[in-house]
């Protein structure tokens, strides 16, 4: 725009094209120098005194942040380390010994498998893959027993199910955790559960039920979805606004309602 590096560093929105997209998100060169004025040349000590992260928002499940000084390449390389490379902890093997419920053995399998689980993976090994049955070291396990029956004190004219029936929604809420060897020490302080208690499992009507018990491992998400410790990693360019002309009175008011958060 009006600086020197603004060819090589920017991304112009004018108001009927735009400049230097593909060269913005291509940054980096196999020569060197080609730009007239502009140094492009790799350098680690220029790279950390311009790269910083600014930590924009940390609410519940969701954080923002903006990464400044760094490639859209490099950018999208973060990304992909957080959606493929980070480990967690995720439902690997599934024990159903009764399940009476209309959701198929595979289908309650695979919805298992999907639940995150509140347990620090630095605190785990990786399983070997010929070991059916863990140790304490790489294995989280838990149970889930669960039965509907019809609740005999509510009022038969009440159509809330969960009012009717007993355990009509299976949820999270109800998997317990079996601690083994010495995971109940080392976990005391963060027992190991489900990050969220109210995810629906299953519905169930009196007379089904279902028992089962599973196994969680250490896995990375290129291995499998259900490994990936983040539900939606995505990445921007960071707008830079420059006003070409000063804006007053309605204009401005108008302008700043803009940028207002909802």
């Amino acid at each position: 725009m009006a600086t020197t590096d603004g060819i090589r560093s920017f991304v112009t929105l004018n108001e009927f094209d735009i400049d230097h997209v593909c060269i913005v998100l291509v940054h980096s060169t196999d020569f060197p120098g080609s730009y007239h004025g502009y140094d492009d040349a790799w350098s680690f000590a220029k790279f950390t005194e311009n790269f910083r992260i600014e930590i924009i928002k940390i609410d519940g499940n969701d954080m923002e942040f903006d990464m400044i000084g760094i490639d859209a390449a490099l950018a999208n390389a973060f990304r992909r380390i957080l959606l493929a490379e980070v480990p967690i902890m995720a439902a690997d093997k599934i024990f159903i010994h009764n399940n009476t419920s209309i959701i198929q053995s595979e289908v309650l399998a695979h919805r298992l498998g999907l639940i995150p689980i509140n347990a620090d993976p630095r605190m785990f090994e990786y399983r070997q893959e010929d070991d059916e049955d863990g140790s304490d070291m790489d294995t989280i396990e838990f149970e889930l027993k669960v039965k509907c029956s019809r609740n005999t004190s509510s009022s038969s004219d009440i159509p809330d199910p969960s009012e009717i029936y007993k355990n009509s929604k299976v949820t999270t809420k109800q998997l317990k955790w079996l601690p083994r060897g010495n995971q109940a020490t080392l976990h005391q302080a963060n027992p190991i559960r489900p990050v969220d208690e109210d995810i629906l499992i299953a519905k169930l009507r009196p007379g089904q039920a279902i028992d089962l018990r599973m196994h969680c491992v250490k896995g990375v998400g290129q291995d499998h979805a259900k490994f990936s410790p983040v539900a939606t990693a995505s990445y921007r360019l960071l707008p830079k606004i420059i006003l070409k002309k000063t804006v007053r009175g309605e204009q401005a008011e108008r302008l700043a309602k803009c940028f207002l958060a909802e």
